[in-house]
């Protein structure tokens, strides 16, 4: 049995818009496997963000086919892909994406209640995801009573409350000032020892080089791969 949590073969996605094409991915082959920490990269509109909503099941490809956990899921109808993604991935989103009037307990809780898992089941999940991004202390605030730092360890611990086979982090730190951006890198590398399967895309070279692994995209292709090895190797 593979220890693939993410296997893509061959997979394209074409935008068509006033009758021209764009070609946003051109034969993508990847694989993730349990507990990596994988990241991608590359310029603006070379195809990263594309690539994490075909990952996040928020879009389909073109063509070319992706397992998820072991199972298909590049042709699962709308229904069945809003039930694999709420739980199989976990989404930590730039802009944080918070309820404004829902408390920090009540938007970690909300995917757990769309599955419709036991309140006890509910509660206990909240609490320990909260309990692991340090933010307990503030389950009854709202989102506008909190930094964006600690907006973003919310987002965490909402991602994190589901179990997910994989957390999707897009730009995890874009919006943060540099402290607050190295103390959410050192929570996503606290997760990966910890066991967490973590795929970020990054602008930032600096927290490109904390994953094992690094694909570099350009014009919907990947033209580099790196390992952790190669990305801390000291320059010559």
């Amino acid at each position: 049995m593979s220890d693939n949590v993410i296997q893509l073969d061959g997979v394209t996605k074409v935008f068509l818009t006033d009758e021209v094409e764009t070609h946003a991915l051109a034969g993508i082959h990847l694989e993730i496997k349990k507990g990596e920490y994988f990241s991608i990269s590359g310029p603006s509109g070379c195809g990263k963000s594309t690539l994490l909503s075909i990952l996040g099941l928020l879009d389909s490809p073109t063509d070319g086919s992706y397992v998820l956990n072991g199972k298909p899921v590049q042709d699962l109808s709308l229904s069945d892909r809003a039930r694999v993604r709420n739980r199989e991935i976990g989404f930590i989103f730039q802009a944080f994406n918070l309820i404004g009037d829902l408390t920090v307990y009540e938007n970690v809780e909300l995917p757990l209640t769309y599955r419709g898992m036991p309140s006890a089941e509910r509660k206990k999940r909240v609490q320990e995801s909260l309990d692991k991004v340090g933010m307990a202390h503030r389950m009854k605030h709202y989102p506008s009573q909190l930094s964006g730092g600690q907006q973003q360890r919310v987002a965490v611990a909402r991602a994190l409350a589901g179990a997910p086979a994989i957390l999707l982090a897009d730009e995890p730190t874009g919006n943060l000032d540099s402290r607050n951006g190295e103390a959410v890198m050192d929570l996503l590398r606290e997760l990966h020892r910890e066991g967490a399967t973590i795929c970020m895309v990054t602008h930032d070279p600096r927290y490109a080089r904390c994953a094992d692994r690094t694909i570099h995209l350009f014009d919907g292709r990947i033209v580099d791969e790196k390992t952790l090895e190669e990305n801390t190797a000291p320059l010559r």
